[in-house]
């Protein structure tokens, strides 16, 4: 009989997961609490308890040629950072063409997933669903939790004295789904992540005054990037990676300043990180300088406290009569369907093999899908956790000792916590991590091959985008289409911009621009040799 896998959530972490169970001859169910597939990215007019909710006026952060499923490239017409909307096209699109809807139970809440008492010999889980106010009781031999991290809302209230007082409104970020109420009125927004410097911007065309406040700064990126090109199209290549990770520390953290700081100079405009060279995600906003610049919006410091209409912040100034006050705080980790223990194992952190496999569990049997944040899209990069997840399940990929697996956590927290930040613990190098999971499964792109028997495309893998069609280039999974998707992947990026075509299409020269790039550091080099 084939294997038995539980899968939460029908988000895009979900959908890969049940087709990559598909490909491994795996039997999966998944079990969704609303009544559609998209998860993150299915927009409601109001938050909904258990799921994840955005506002209405959200486009993506990454370009479409860096989101996509592997062997699913976007229509040539999408614009490269599409609405909401268009992107829950496409997922639907992938889901009916994959015929993955029929293995979902939609409406179906997951309440309770515990070992079964012969956990130790079989390694299955008991899996409690409710729907119609009905209770069921499964058995599955392995579970996948694609339920995501942006659900259950980090609303710090007690970290602001004061704001018991406060007589204006204050709700979550998850709450603000556009920026109506606000017309003429005096919003505070805390937190500079992309939800509230979005909110923040936006409220600025309406609202009479907006103040962001932010405990530690955050470097603002364009989506806009060298030349007009999308963000990740330039920025996220393996020659880039390269040289970040050969670089001298001094040498690499004076490079990330400067180019973070080629738009705008960072400390003018109250922005500049208090450890500028670590590698926190950064904001993606095009237009939060210019409302700055405008004095729509202002950026405060930490809240010190709250009185009855105003807030008084660290540096002594007040914001007087506030409407609103919304906290873009973030997120927690929770999965009340699971015991605790089975992913904070050790001194309440998350302890996950990778971000994905509890190290301490007897049979492995249970996979987190999409709990890990990096610089990179989230689609391809649950596509190869779900890959590599399936094959453990299937006994094709055998995962390390316990004490090995705790030993490469260890080492990865502590590279993590000096590279991102004590608050970026799930942060990790994309490139790196992408890598490191193809190569579980066989199908990490042999660069030096390439080079040998196909130099025209090991030139777009090495010096181009990361895509994600390199990781169905080669190996188990592989797909036919991936050269041709790797080889014309920018002719798609660029068709929807040249609406109105003037010359030849200008292809980025991503190595030319590394070396320009680095010309004056060598030069300063050079100079230092010379006189001394």
């Amino acid at each position: 009989m084939r294997k038995r896998v539980a899968i939460i959530g029908a988000g895009v972490s979900g959908l890969a997961s049940i087709r990559c169970c598909l490909e491994e001859g795996l039997e999966p169910t998944c079990f969704e609490r609303s009544n559609d597939i998209g998860g993150l990215w299915k927009f409601s007019d109001r938050a909904e308890e258990g799921r994840a909710s955005i506002y209405q006026s959200v486009f993506t952060n990454s370009s479409k040629e860096m989101m996509c499923f592997p062997d699913f490239p976007y229509p040539d017409g999408y614009p490269n950072f599409m609405h909401h909307s268009k992107l829950q096209e496409y997922i639907k699109t992938f889901a009916q063409k994959n015929n993955l809807l029929r293995y979902i139970q939609f409406e179906t809440l997951v309440s309770s997933i515990k070992k079964c008492p012969s956990f130790l010999l079989t390694g299955q889980w008991d899996i409690v669903t409710e729907k119609d106010g009905h209770q069921e009781s499964t058995l599955f031999d392995a579970v996948m939790i694609c339920s995501g991290h942006h659900v259950y809302p980090n609303l710090p209230t007690y970290s602001f004295p004061g704001l018991e007082k406060f007589q204006g409104n204050y709700f979550h970020s998850r709450d603000y789904k556009d920026s109506e109420a606000f017309k003429g009125k005096r919003v505070l927004v805390i937190g500079l992540g992309n939800s509230g410097s979005d909110i923040a911007v936006e409220l600025s065309r309406l609202a009479a005054q907006v103040m962001i406040s932010t405990r530690s700064g955050s470097w603002i990126m364009s989506r806009v990037w060298d030349d007009g090109y999308p963000w990740d199209m330039v920025y996220v290549t393996r020659f880039a990676s390269f040289l970040q990770n050969a670089l001298p520390p001094f040498l690499s953290d004076w490079l990330y300043v400067k180019k973070m700081n080629t738009r705008f100079k960072h400390e003018n405009y109250g922005l500049m990180p208090l450890n500028g060279i670590l590698r926190k995600e950064p904001v993606f906003n095009d237009e939060l300088p210019s409302r700055i610049l405008c004095g729509t919006v202002s950026i405060k410091p930490s809240v010190k406290q709250f009185t009855e209409t105003s807030a008084v912040f660290e540096d002594g100034t007040v914001f007087e009569a506030i409407d609103s006050v919304i906290f873009a705080t973030g997120y927690d980790y929770a999965y009340p369907f699971l015991d605790d223990s089975i992913i904070k194992s050790r001194n309440n952190e998350v302890t996950l093999f990778k971000g994905i496999f509890p190290p301490q569990m007897e049979k492995p049997t249970l996979a987190v899908i999409g709990f890990v944040q990096s610089l990179g899209a989230a689609i391809p990069t649950v596509d190869l956790q779900a890959r590599w997840a399936a094959k453990v399940f299937t006994n094709s990929c055998i995962l390390p000792t316990m004490k090995e697996m705790m030993d490469d956590i260890d080492e990865k927290m502590g590279k993590k916590l000096k590279w991102f930040g004590q608050s970026q613990t799930l942060q990790t190098d994309y490139i790196t991590y992408m890598d490191e999971l193809s190569t579980f499964i066989g199908v990490k792109p042999n660069i030096p091959w390439l080079f040998l028997t196909d130099p025209k495309l090991a030139l777009e893998v090495y010096f181009g985008p990361c895509s994600p069609y390199q990781f169905r280039l080669m190996g188990p999974g592989k797909w036919d289409g991936a050269r041709n998707a790797i080889l014309t992947q920018w002719d798609r990026t660029l068709k929807p911009t040249r609406t109105r075509a003037v010359s030849e299409t200008q292809r980025p020269h991503p190595f030319f621009n590394l070396l320009k790039m680095l010309s004056f550091p060598v030069l300063l080099l050079a100079i230092l040799i010379i006189l001394y």
